[in-house]
């Protein structure tokens, strides 16, 4: 499974930003997905997933601000942002947890997922 990020750039704080993570494979509708981001000097850290069958969940640092869809047909997943801050710059990873084993409260551990994107880098301005 590949993963191909794309979508990110330079905004100011209340700004809105769309990433997007194409995924190789005909069964795309069965995986996890899920974005997480990583600062300079920090640990990536969790920020949204969908289940295979579309439940969804969010770090509470960016819930009622970020929302991640997905499209089956375009094999791709979203992550709309809303109302960026200068504390949401990072860079932005789509992961794949193919084939899906994760249950819905493993979904914002990063170790459960296979496949990894190359990154697109997200930065708000203040």
């Amino acid at each position: 499974v590949q993963l191909q990020a794309s979508g990110g750039g330079l905004v100011q704080a209340g700004d809105s930003l769309t990433l997007s993570c194409t995924a190789s494979g005909r069964t795309f509708r069965t995986y996890n997905m899920a974005w997480f981001r990583q600062a300079p000097g920090q640990e990536r850290e969790f920020v949204a997933a969908v289940s295979r069958v579309g439940d969804r969940s969010y770090a509470d640092s960016v819930k009622g601000r970020f929302t991640m869809s997905r499209d089956v047909a375009k094999n791709t997943v979203y992550l709309r942002m809303n109302s960026l801050k200068p504390e949401d710059t990072a860079v932005y990873y789509c992961a794949a947890d193919v084939p899906p084993v994760a249950i819905y409260s493993a979904l914002a551990d990063g170790r459960v997922y296979e496949y990894w994107g190359q990154g697109t880098q997200v930065t708000v301005s203040s």
